[in-house]
């Protein structure tokens, strides 16, 4: 028998160490390395599952399958993977406590459960605890299949005797094999299991969905190879006191990145939002300062956000710059573009920013969105209330092109917009109908523009 020895492992990053330090060089982190024991790897430890060996082939004498993808039953969801389920894909999902995790992934296991055969593990809920959220929800319980289990060996040896199509893990981080004597979530355990049961979905075909804690940080906990391991990563995101929830996607290897599903928590569970932009904007019973609306592209669809500004006289020696959703260091920035070319000074204000909704905007079509809620709030002006604005901000006070302009164009105009301030390059050759479209090139002409309709 192969023989164990000590080490010492980060649990933020994996990264090993013949000896106790208090700092990791990997990440950075303090206090994250424990003693682990390590097992050498055995070379029949992932073999078996598909009942055959891999054998080397020539590309050209590969042959290709349909890509078949299943629906989940969430058009919503659909979008975020690509446009439904690949067999023997591996699909992550992390997200806050109590975000809905579970609930998505047992709405979607009840509804396959009607054309294949699922399996829902639970290592962290027993299965009347299961069972009664499913009842809570309306569920349909007939061939919904439970295994309440946290050994990896023993879960895969009852998946190769029912062989389902779709396995569901809840969570990873309670998984533990056999083959570690570590505890359960440390960073080996975690990525030893997954490594199991990815290696048995890829060889069996089996559709496999993962749920996985997140840090304080907001990152999945556990080794960074996790993610490397899944064919798609998936955060849930959105506030605890919020009826929404979205879901991003950072990594898929048959889809887009970036995709958002947007859902409304209801006392049925999980209920997919079909006119998303709707929910960002608020209706004002009298014109406010401070408020833009902009069109921001999420994935392949544009959503329409409202964007919110207050300028302040700063009573403290350092006047606070604070976003929510978006860049901070983008702001100082746009700030700084505002001083140089304009002569407007924020250096004694306190400047907020705030994206209604809780959605996060990492495109730069925001820039000039925000230079005009800043404006708008500085000078006590309100904006009208039909009036679009996108265009990213060079640092020599030119307006740059953002991807998308049409289309966000059209989902603007369907909402009622009449007029959109947007970069000379980004208008439409066929004119939108009922909207005017006004071109600016460069951040004196936007200004300009501003005063005009204020």
């Amino acid at each position: 028998m192969a023989k164990s020895k000590l080490v010492f492992c980060c649990q933020t990053c994996g990264t090993l160490y013949p000896k106790w330090t208090g700092q990791c060089t990997g990440c950075n982190q303090w206090n994250t390395i424990a003693e682990e024991t390590q097992t050498p790897i055995q070379s029949s430890r992932y073999q078996g599952y598909a009942g055959t060996e891999a054998q080397i082939a020539c590309m050209a004498d590969v042959t290709l399958q349909a890509d078949i993808r299943l629906s989940s039953g969430s058009q919503e969801l659909d979008r975020v993977l690509g446009g439904g389920i690949i067999m023997g894909s591996a699909i992550l999902i992390g997200g806050d406590p109590g975000i809905g995790k579970s609930t998505i992934l047992l709405q979607t296991i009840a509804h396959l459960s009607q054309n294949l055969k699922t399996l829902y593990v639970t290592g962290e809920e027993s299965p009347q605890q299961v069972t009664l959220r499913a009842r809570r929800l309306g569920l349909p319980e007939q061939q919904v299949w439970l295994l309440a289990d946290t050994h990896v060996e023993t879960i895969l040896s009852h998946v190769k005797k029912e062989k389902p199509r779709v396995l569901v893990i809840d969570s990873i981080q309670t998984m533990h094999t056999s083959l570690l004597s570590s505890a359960p979530g440390s960073v080996g355990q975690v990525r030893e299991s997954a490594m199991q049961l990815v290696t048995y979905a890829k060889q069996t075909e089996t559709a496999l969905f993962l749920i996985g804690h997140v840090t304080k940080e907001g990152s999945l906990a556990g080794p960074r190879v996790l993610e490397h391991m899944v064919d798609t990563v998936l955060y849930f995101e959105g506030e605890q006191d919020s009826a929404y929830r979205i879901i991003r996607a950072v990594k898929n290897r048959f889809g887009a990145v970036n995709e958002l599903g947007i859902f409304a928590m209801t006392e049925k569970g999980l209920r997919e939002v079909s006119h998303p932009s709707a929910i960002f904007l608020s209706r004002y019973a009298q014109p406010v300062s401070g408020s833009i609306i902009t069109a921001t592209k999420e994935g392949s669809r544009p959503l329409l956000v409202e964007v919110q500004a207050l300028v302040d006289q700063s009573h403290a020696a350092n006047p606070r710059r604070l976003s929510v959703g978006l860049d901070p260091q983008r702001l100082s920035m746009l700030l700084a573009v505002l001083h140089k070319h304009s002569g407007l000074s924020t250096h004694s204000m306190d400047v907020f920013l705030n994206v209604v909704g809780g959605l996060q905007i990492t495109e730069t079509a925001a820039d000039l969105p925000i230079l005009f809620a800043i404006l708008s709030s500085f000078r006590n002006r309100h904006l009208p209330p039909d009036l679009l604005v996108f265009g990213e901000l060079g640092l020599a006070g030119e307006i740059r092109p953002v991807p998308g302009g049409q289309e966000r164009l059209k989902e603007a105009a369907k909402h009622g917009f009449k007029t959109a301030i947007v970069p000379q390059a980004n208008v439409v050759k066929k004119e939108v109908d009922g909207m005017k479209i006004v071109p600016v090139q460069t951040l004196k002409e936007a200004l300009d523009c501003f005063e005009a309709i204020c």
